[in-house]
């Protein structure tokens, strides 16, 4: 082997060996730095510790920031394990934007929204709808928005005493067969479905009586009473409805409704008579109605 066959030899051992050089240096300064930062932070934990120990002020404030921490962090995570991100839950939501309805219906969603104080965006899907099914049961919309306005006031959970239930206030045990095409009878807290089977229930009422009057009487069910208050209020409330959807002036008076009364034919002068004669004819004709029972306008 000749001289420069073993030059190589060497300048490889050299290489080696200074790179064992400097990985050992800086292994050692790592540990050093370490060393001196692990002795660093124990002397600052020590200084702490004493200074929390002297100062009882120190201390609680330190406790109640810890302690503050910790309960955010556990309420952060509660929150996150039961209010899970849903982003198909707007598909559930029964509103639409004001902007995107026809003038007439834009302008009754933002009067009404005002007067009920009722936002405008469920609104808007509510008096949509009232249009879209008062022209296919040929009904005025507006007056189905009138008795909607009446009955609940646009609360679609709302229920009277006597378990009429939803934004048009629908018997839902009477009206059971109507709820099945919509699901069920927990269809009545919907408002679409709600206000679909109301308007067929006063459609319904209005083709019996005959005309608007007498259908809004048998949808309030008056028994021991004309239902006069209630025609009025739900035709006042519908005259001003529709006076906003055509942009006319509100009407200030609205004609009130009047009980069809039944008159009995004029009965002649007594005549005294023998006894077995009045006998003998019986009782009278009913020709006057009882009192309390209902009237109907046709």
């Amino acid at each position: 082997m000749t001289a420069q066959d073993a030059t190589p030899p060497k300048s490889t051992s050299g290489a080696v060996a200074s790179f064992k050089t400097a990985v050992g240096d800086a292994y050692q300064g790592f540990f050093d730095i370490t060393h001196n930062s692990l002795a660093l932070l124990g002397t600052l934990a020590a200084v702490a510790l004493i200074t929390l120990s002297a100062r009882a002020d120190l201390r609680a404030s330190a406790e109640e920031q810890l302690l503050g921490w910790l309960l955010e962090r556990q309420e952060a995570a509660s929150v996150d394990a039961v209010y899970a991100a849903e982003p198909s839950a707007v598909d559930r939501v029964t509103a639409a934007q004001p902007g995107d309805l026809p003038k007439q219906q834009a302008n009754v969603t933002y009067w009404l929204s005002r007067k009920y104080r009722v936002a405008p965006e469920p609104l808007s899907a509510l008096v949509a709808e009232a249009f879209e099914v008062g022209e296919k049961a040929k009904l005025d919309p507006t007056l189905i928005l009138a008795v909607m306005a009446i009955e609940s006031r646009f609360n679609p959970f709302a229920q009277s005493p006597v378990g009429a239930q939803g934004l048009m206030q629908v018997l839902t045990r009477v009206h059971t067969d109507k709820y099945n095409d919509f699901g069920g009878q927990l269809a009545a807290f919907d408002p679409v479905s709600n206000l679909r089977v109301g308007a067929r229930v006063l459609q319904d009422a209005v083709k019996r009586a005959g005309s608007v009057e007498g259908g809004l009487r048998l949808y309030v069910g008056a028994v021991t009473t004309d239902g006069n208050w209630y025609i009025d209020k739900v035709m006042a409330e519908h005259m001003r409805i529709q006076s906003v959807a055509l942009g006319k002036p509100m009407q200030r008076y609205v004609p009130q409704a009047r009980p069809t009364t039944v008159v009995a034919p004029a009965a002649p002068a007594p005549v005294a008579a023998p006894a077995a004669e009045i006998e003998a004819e019986g009782p009278a004709a009913p020709n006057a109605l009882p009192p309390g029972a209902p009237l109907t306008r046709s």
